[in-house]
Protein backbone atom coordinates (compact mmCIF):
# COMPACT_ATOMS: atom_id res chain seq x y z
CA UNK A 1 0.00 0.00 0.00
CA UNK A 2 2.87 2.73 0.44
CA UNK A 3 4.42 1.49 -2.62
CA UNK A 4 1.24 2.70 -4.14
CA UNK A 5 0.87 6.15 -1.76
CA UNK A 6 4.20 7.98 -3.11
CA UNK A 7 3.12 8.71 -6.59
CA UNK A 8 0.30 10.50 -5.49
CA UNK A 9 2.62 12.52 -3.17
CA UNK A 10 4.80 13.72 -5.85
CA UNK A 11 2.05 14.30 -8.16
CA UNK A 12 -0.07 16.15 -6.00
CA UNK A 13 3.04 19.37 -6.07
CA UNK A 14 3.55 19.05 -9.51
CA UNK A 15 -0.87 19.40 -10.38
CA UNK A 16 -0.48 22.72 -7.59
CA UNK A 17 2.54 24.28 -9.46
CA UNK A 18 0.91 23.58 -12.88
CA UNK A 19 -2.39 25.20 -11.83
CA UNK A 20 -0.32 28.10 -10.00
CA UNK A 21 1.28 28.67 -13.15
CA UNK A 22 -1.34 28.55 -15.09
CA UNK A 23 -3.35 30.56 -12.80
CA UNK A 24 -0.40 33.03 -12.58
CA UNK A 25 -0.42 33.22 -16.92
CA UNK A 26 -4.21 33.84 -17.11
CA UNK A 27 -4.59 37.14 -14.62
CA UNK A 28 -1.57 38.59 -15.93
CA UNK A 29 -2.82 38.32 -19.43
CA UNK A 30 -6.38 39.42 -18.15
CA UNK A 31 -4.96 42.40 -16.42
CA UNK A 32 -2.90 43.21 -19.89
CA UNK A 33 -6.12 42.43 -22.18
CA UNK A 34 -8.22 44.58 -19.38
CA UNK A 35 -5.56 47.37 -19.57
CA UNK A 36 -5.15 47.23 -23.48
CA UNK A 37 -9.26 47.51 -23.10
CA UNK A 38 -8.81 50.84 -21.16
CA UNK A 39 -6.89 52.43 -23.43
CA UNK A 40 -8.93 51.20 -26.36
CA UNK A 41 -11.96 52.54 -24.35
CA UNK A 42 -9.86 55.89 -23.14
CA UNK A 43 -9.25 56.24 -26.93
CA UNK A 44 -12.60 55.84 -28.34
CA UNK A 45 -14.10 58.19 -25.87
CA UNK A 46 -11.35 60.77 -27.27
CA UNK A 47 -12.00 60.19 -30.40
CA UNK A 48 -15.84 60.53 -29.68
CA UNK A 49 -14.98 63.60 -27.66
CA UNK A 50 -12.92 64.86 -30.74
CA UNK A 51 -15.15 64.29 -33.27
CA UNK A 52 -18.22 65.98 -31.41
CA UNK A 53 -16.32 68.55 -30.83
CA UNK A 54 -14.98 69.09 -34.30
CA UNK A 55 -18.92 68.41 -35.61
CA UNK A 56 -19.74 71.27 -33.49
CA UNK A 57 -17.64 73.29 -35.07
CA UNK A 58 -18.17 72.09 -38.59
CA UNK A 59 -21.90 73.05 -37.33
CA UNK A 60 -21.13 76.92 -36.22
CA UNK A 61 -18.92 76.82 -39.53
CA UNK A 62 -21.53 76.10 -41.67
CA UNK A 63 -23.77 78.23 -39.70
CA UNK A 64 -21.60 81.35 -39.65
CA UNK A 65 -21.06 80.69 -43.64
CA UNK A 66 -25.28 80.54 -44.27
CA UNK A 67 -25.00 83.60 -42.16
CA UNK A 68 -22.45 85.50 -44.14
CA UNK A 69 -24.41 84.08 -47.20
CA UNK A 70 -27.39 85.75 -46.46
CA UNK A 71 -25.66 89.23 -45.27
CA UNK A 72 -23.38 89.33 -48.71
CA UNK A 73 -26.77 88.74 -50.51
CA UNK A 74 -28.45 91.41 -48.69
CA UNK A 75 -25.89 93.68 -49.33
CA UNK A 76 -25.57 93.31 -52.66
CA UNK A 77 -29.21 93.70 -52.99
CA UNK A 78 -28.95 96.64 -51.18
CA UNK A 79 -25.69 97.66 -53.45
CA UNK A 80 -27.63 97.09 -55.90
CA UNK A 81 -30.60 99.25 -55.10
CA UNK A 82 -28.29 101.94 -53.88
CA UNK A 83 -27.01 102.20 -57.31
CA UNK A 84 -29.95 102.49 -59.19
CA UNK A 85 -30.91 105.04 -56.43
CA UNK A 86 -27.71 106.83 -57.17
CA UNK A 87 -28.34 106.27 -61.25
CA UNK A 88 -31.71 108.06 -61.17
CA UNK A 89 -30.35 110.66 -58.47
CA UNK A 90 -27.57 111.60 -60.90
CA UNK A 91 -30.37 111.58 -64.37
CA UNK A 92 -31.98 113.96 -61.58
CA UNK A 93 -29.27 116.12 -61.13
CA UNK A 94 -27.99 116.05 -64.69
CA UNK A 95 -31.41 117.35 -66.12
CA UNK A 96 -31.98 120.14 -62.87
CA UNK A 97 -28.59 121.23 -63.77
CA UNK A 98 -29.64 121.53 -67.54
CA UNK A 99 -32.68 123.17 -66.92
CA UNK A 100 -30.86 125.59 -64.66
CA UNK A 101 -28.56 126.44 -67.34
CA UNK A 102 -31.42 126.98 -70.20
CA UNK A 103 -33.38 128.86 -67.25
CA UNK A 104 -29.79 131.19 -66.91
CA UNK A 105 -29.85 131.82 -70.46
CA UNK A 106 -33.77 132.90 -70.53
CA UNK A 107 -32.77 134.84 -67.46
CA UNK A 108 -29.86 136.37 -69.34
CA UNK A 109 -32.06 136.96 -72.41
CA UNK A 110 -34.68 138.89 -71.09
CA UNK A 111 -32.38 140.75 -69.65
CA UNK A 112 -30.42 141.80 -72.94
CA UNK A 113 -34.15 142.23 -74.29
CA UNK A 114 -35.38 144.13 -71.74
CA UNK A 115 -31.52 146.68 -71.10
CA UNK A 116 -32.33 146.66 -75.28
CA UNK A 117 -36.01 148.01 -75.05
CA UNK A 118 -34.85 150.76 -72.25
CA UNK A 119 -32.18 151.85 -74.48
CA UNK A 120 -34.72 152.14 -77.76
CA UNK A 121 -37.17 153.93 -75.48
CA UNK A 122 -34.51 156.63 -74.91
CA UNK A 123 -33.03 157.22 -78.11
CA UNK A 124 -36.65 157.39 -79.15
CA UNK A 125 -37.92 159.58 -76.00
CA UNK A 126 -38.61 162.58 -77.80
CA UNK A 127 -40.98 161.14 -80.55
CA UNK A 128 -42.64 159.54 -78.03
CA UNK A 129 -43.36 162.56 -75.78
CA UNK A 130 -44.62 164.11 -78.74
CA UNK A 131 -47.20 161.65 -79.58
CA UNK A 132 -45.25 160.77 -83.30
CA UNK A 133 -44.45 156.92 -82.24
CA UNK A 134 -45.67 154.35 -79.58
CA UNK A 135 -42.68 152.03 -78.26
CA UNK A 136 -44.26 149.18 -76.73
CA UNK A 137 -44.15 145.07 -75.77
CA UNK A 138 -46.87 143.26 -77.64
CA UNK A 139 -47.29 139.31 -77.79
CA UNK A 140 -43.50 139.59 -76.68
CA UNK A 141 -42.19 141.19 -79.51
CA UNK A 142 -41.06 144.87 -78.73
CA UNK A 143 -42.63 147.38 -81.39
CA UNK A 144 -42.26 150.83 -82.66
CA UNK A 145 -46.02 151.94 -83.61
CA UNK A 146 -46.62 154.46 -86.02
CA UNK A 147 -50.45 155.54 -86.67
CA UNK A 148 -51.36 155.85 -90.50
CA UNK A 149 -52.98 158.81 -90.49
CA UNK A 150 -49.21 159.99 -89.93
CA UNK A 151 -48.19 158.18 -92.76
CA UNK A 152 -50.84 158.07 -95.02
CA UNK A 153 -53.98 159.74 -96.27
CA UNK A 154 -57.39 157.09 -96.72
CA UNK A 155 -56.49 154.38 -99.16
CA UNK A 156 -53.00 155.76 -100.30
CA UNK A 157 -49.62 154.77 -100.03
CA UNK A 158 -47.80 157.50 -100.60
CA UNK A 159 -46.06 159.09 -97.19
CA UNK A 160 -46.89 162.34 -95.93
CA UNK A 161 -43.72 164.48 -95.13
CA UNK A 162 -44.16 164.59 -91.80
CA UNK A 163 -44.57 160.77 -92.38
CA UNK A 164 -40.90 161.04 -94.07
CA UNK A 165 -39.57 162.90 -91.40
CA UNK A 166 -40.74 160.54 -88.44
CA UNK A 167 -39.75 157.65 -90.56
CA UNK A 168 -35.74 159.03 -91.24
CA UNK A 169 -35.05 159.94 -87.31
CA UNK A 170 -36.09 156.19 -87.07
CA UNK A 171 -33.75 155.34 -89.13
CA UNK A 172 -31.40 156.77 -87.74
CA UNK A 173 -31.89 155.30 -84.26
CA UNK A 174 -31.91 151.58 -85.76
CA UNK A 175 -28.87 151.92 -87.52
CA UNK A 176 -27.33 151.55 -83.87
CA UNK A 177 -28.80 149.13 -82.57
CA UNK A 178 -26.87 145.93 -83.80
CA UNK A 179 -27.57 142.38 -84.26
CA UNK A 180 -31.45 142.81 -85.30
CA UNK A 181 -33.79 142.15 -87.66
CA UNK A 182 -36.52 144.22 -88.49
CA UNK A 183 -39.90 143.90 -89.87
CA UNK A 184 -42.18 146.49 -90.90
CA UNK A 185 -45.77 145.63 -90.99
CA UNK A 186 -48.47 147.35 -92.47
CA UNK A 187 -52.78 146.82 -90.47
CA UNK A 188 -55.79 148.26 -91.54
CA UNK A 189 -59.22 148.43 -90.07
CA UNK A 190 -61.91 146.45 -91.16
CA UNK A 191 -63.58 148.52 -93.83
CA UNK A 192 -62.71 146.50 -96.89
CA UNK A 193 -61.06 148.18 -99.63
CA UNK A 194 -61.37 147.49 -103.49
CA UNK A 195 -60.31 149.65 -106.62
CA UNK A 196 -58.59 149.21 -109.56
CA UNK A 197 -55.10 149.11 -107.55
CA UNK A 198 -55.76 146.96 -104.27
CA UNK A 199 -58.16 144.14 -104.54
CA UNK A 200 -58.34 144.42 -100.44
CA UNK A 201 -56.84 144.96 -97.71
CA UNK A 202 -53.97 142.88 -97.84
CA UNK A 203 -52.56 144.29 -100.77
CA UNK A 204 -53.18 148.03 -99.21
CA UNK A 205 -51.03 146.58 -95.75
CA UNK A 206 -48.32 144.95 -97.65
CA UNK A 207 -47.93 148.35 -100.13
CA UNK A 208 -47.70 150.52 -97.22
CA UNK A 209 -45.07 148.15 -95.34
CA UNK A 210 -42.68 147.97 -98.55
CA UNK A 211 -43.27 151.82 -99.01
CA UNK A 212 -42.00 152.33 -95.27
CA UNK A 213 -38.91 149.45 -96.32
CA UNK A 214 -38.42 152.13 -98.77
CA UNK A 215 -37.71 154.79 -96.81
CA UNK A 216 -35.81 153.14 -94.35
CA UNK A 217 -33.10 151.83 -96.94
CA UNK A 218 -33.01 155.60 -97.62
CA UNK A 219 -32.62 156.61 -94.24
CA UNK A 220 -28.95 154.73 -93.80
CA UNK A 221 -30.48 151.15 -92.98
CA UNK A 222 -29.36 147.79 -94.71
CA UNK A 223 -31.24 146.32 -96.90
CA UNK A 224 -30.46 142.27 -95.33
CA UNK A 225 -32.23 143.47 -91.93
CA UNK A 226 -35.19 144.63 -92.98
CA UNK A 227 -38.41 142.97 -94.06
CA UNK A 228 -42.12 143.52 -95.39
CA UNK A 229 -45.22 142.13 -93.89
CA UNK A 230 -49.16 143.15 -94.73
CA UNK A 231 -51.55 141.77 -92.35
CA UNK A 232 -54.79 143.88 -93.56
CA UNK A 233 -57.34 143.65 -90.92
CA UNK A 234 -56.37 140.32 -89.19
CA UNK A 235 -54.21 141.62 -86.00
CA UNK A 236 -56.27 144.50 -84.73
CA UNK A 237 -55.47 146.10 -81.43
CA UNK A 238 -58.78 147.09 -80.13
CA UNK A 239 -62.13 146.43 -81.50
CA UNK A 240 -63.00 147.99 -84.52
CA UNK A 241 -66.62 149.29 -82.92
CA UNK A 242 -65.81 153.35 -82.71
CA UNK A 243 -63.81 155.96 -85.51
CA UNK A 244 -61.30 156.09 -82.84
CA UNK A 245 -60.93 152.21 -82.12
CA UNK A 246 -60.78 152.33 -86.09
CA UNK A 247 -58.16 154.50 -86.03
CA UNK A 248 -55.61 152.83 -84.12
CA UNK A 249 -55.67 149.53 -85.98
CA UNK A 250 -54.76 151.35 -89.12
CA UNK A 251 -51.03 151.37 -88.27
CA UNK A 252 -47.38 150.82 -89.30
CA UNK A 253 -45.38 148.53 -87.06
CA UNK A 254 -41.75 148.11 -87.11
CA UNK A 255 -41.02 145.14 -84.95
CA UNK A 256 -37.81 144.38 -83.35
CA UNK A 257 -37.08 140.57 -84.41
CA UNK A 258 -35.06 138.28 -81.68
CA UNK A 259 -32.21 137.19 -81.93
CA UNK A 260 -31.26 133.72 -82.94
CA UNK A 261 -29.06 133.03 -79.79
CA UNK A 262 -32.07 134.08 -77.88
CA UNK A 263 -34.01 131.19 -79.19
CA UNK A 264 -33.68 127.75 -76.94
CA UNK A 265 -31.38 124.80 -78.39
CA UNK A 266 -33.24 123.11 -81.36
CA UNK A 267 -30.60 120.56 -82.26
CA UNK A 268 -31.71 117.74 -80.50
CA UNK A 269 -35.16 118.76 -82.04
CA UNK A 270 -34.49 119.44 -85.42
CA UNK A 271 -32.61 116.68 -87.38
CA UNK A 272 -29.91 117.84 -89.56
CA UNK A 273 -30.31 118.52 -93.11
CA UNK A 274 -29.35 116.06 -95.52
CA UNK A 275 -26.91 116.90 -97.99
Amino acid sequence: MKANSRPSLIISPLLLIVASSLACVTSGTYDKKVAELDQALGREQKLTSERDDLQKRINAAEALIADLKGRLQKLGQDVEGLSGERSTLQAGLAATQKELEELRKQKAAAEARAAAFRTLVEKLRAMIDSGQIKVTIRNGRMLITLPNDVLFDSGKTAVKPEGKEAIGKIAQVLTTIADRRFLVAGHTDNVPIKNAKFRSNWELSTARAVEVVQLLLTGGMKPQVLGAAGYAESDPVVANDTPEHKAQNRRIEIVLEPNLSDLPNLDNIVPAEKK
